[in-house]
């Protein structure tokens, strides 16, 4: 691994440093989509004690973000298009700072309900846009790390929304303030909202999306600062121009194009892959097994949450670090034998008795932490970097709405459902299920995923118009 590593920082000192610059400007709105997700878990006890709420309105103001996610996924295929990718990322950062003063200052439940729900327009925006405008902006070399960039800076983001409820809500404790500080809690975003709005205002436009517009002495002179060489920018040119030649785009080439309905429906079944992994129910169990270990005061379990999402954060790096290396098919199949394992551990020490022994909620604990450092460095990245790929340029927002938008439709499924699961055959139960269907999940990827390291975009998209089988498409 240590070879790899070396190999990869290789790839990225020949790159001009400009290429990561962007990079992080437009990663920073999954830095806001990490914060507004994960801020809710601890404002909320407040939520409820501050409005008198019932357990229905308060599970509405958790999954209005979800649902106004799921809108903002199906409108921002159209928006990145006609509007462009930058000027799409610059809407999210105006709804960010608009839903986070809103909900800050929100005078009943329905009012917060409603600013969640704006919100989450922003969240469904920046998830489809920031993938897509960066996979359009690298070179291939480095195109798999600079889009776990953004996954990156959404598990940073839940890092800093736990800190900040952590340290507002001890605060409020000492203070005896009974609305425990949540408007301050939900008021943060702004700031950091703000930072991401001047950073993309100084980002160039996607010089795919310039093509596509027909301004190709813009897309020249964006790809001049991108890229080392005339050589380079000459052949990229060239390659989208080679793309574009297929004039069909949207619902028409869904229909009129079997290949392209195929990739559409990859990138379907790459994201309930990535909400079925189990990453839910282990978010759901980690806090209840903290307290079986012992972390039983508010205080331990905030901190148990913290080490959770730190947990996460730092796998991130590996794929970042190698999915340029390795490939992405070998990373996850890497990160589905880590989680299946995970899964299986956590499941036996329900079924032993994890209450019984204080050695067994230790070794849940672990299987939990191995489980988040195993979707960290796989399906939380990878996914979205191959979501972001598998496309032609002109089909390239239909098929990546398709699939950001399945994201969050199944995200709310599985949060609907597992409860349920829970109930009827037990957690034990549940995580084997979970653990199981890992080794589901590295046959299709045999069977149907390319290896789409280091080949261009307009490569992968030759070869699916072609007609190359799915898991061809990359070679």
């Amino acid at each position: 691994m240590t070879e790899a590593i070396s190999k990869q920082s290789s790839i990225f000192s020949n790159q001009k440093p400009i290429i990561f610059i962007i990079g992080l400007a437009a990663a920073t709105s999954g830095l806001l989509f990490g914060i507004d997700v994960g801020i809710i878990s601890n404002a909320i006890p407040f939520i409820v004690k501050d409005f008198n709420i019932g357990i229905g309105t308060e599970q509405s103001i958790v999954s209005a973000l979800l649902w106004g996610a799921a809108i903002g996924a199906v409108i921002s295929g159209a928006l990145a298009k006609k509007i462009g990718r930058k000027q799409t990322l610059e809407s999210a950062a105006l709804i960010f700072i608009l839903g986070s003063m809103c909900s800050s200052i929100a005078t009943s439940a329905g009012i917060l309900i409603g600013a969640r729900v704006f919100l989450g327009l922003g969240v469904g925006l920046a998830s489809f846009t920031a993938p897509l405008y960066l996979s359009e902006m690298a070179p291939k070399e480095v195109r798999g790390a600079l889009i776990s960039m953004y996954q990156l800076l959404i598990t940073i983001g839940i890092v800093l929304a736990f800190l900040s409820d952590t340290y507002f809500g001890t605060y409020a404790k000492i203070h005896g303030i009974v609305g425990g500080h949540w408007r301050l809690m939900l008021g943060i975003p702004i700031i950091p909202a703000g930072l991401m709005y001047i950073a993309v205002y100084f980002l160039p436009n996607s010089p795919r999306w310039l093509m596509l517009k027909n301004r190709k002495e813009e897309a020249k002179q964006v790809l001049n600062k991108l890229r080392k060489t005339e050589a380079e920018v000459t052949s990229e040119i060239k390659g989208i121009e080679k793309d574009l030649a297929f004039k069909q785009s949207g619902f028409a080439l869904f229909f009129g194009n079997k290949y392209f309905r195929h990739a559409v429906f990859l990138g379907i079944g790459l994201q309930i892959i990535q909400q079925l992994t189990g990453i839910n129910v282990i978010m759901y169990y980690a806090p209840e097994i903290f307290k079986i270990a012992g972390f039983t005061t508010q205080a331990q379990t905030s901190w148990g949450t913290v080490i959770v999402g730190v947990t996460n954060v730092l796998a991130t790096f590996i794929a970042i670090g190698l999915v340029d290396k390795w490939g992405r098919k070998p990373i996850m199949y890497r990160g589905f034998i880590v989680m299946g394992i995970s899964m299986l551990t956590v499941g036996l020490m329900f079924r032993l008795g994890v209450h019984s022994h204080h050695a067994f909620s230790f070794i849940a604990i672990a299987g939990i932490l191995t489980f988040i450092i195993g979707f960290a460095f796989s399906a939380g990245p990878i996914i979205w970097v191959l979501c972001s790929e598998i496309y032609p340029l002109h089909g390239r927002d239909f098929g990546i709405t398709v699939s950001t938008t399945t994201n969050w439709v199944v995200n709310g499924i599985v949060g609907a459902t597992f409860l349920t699961l829970l109930k009827v055959i037990g957690p034990a139960n549940t995580f084997f299920i979970y653990g199981g269907i890992e080794v589901l999940f590295i046959i299709i990827f045999v069977l149907f995923v390319p290896e789409t390291k280091g080949v261009s975009l307009e490569t992968i998209a030759s070869n699916l118009l072609a007609g190359k089988k799915l898991r061809n498409i990359g070679s």
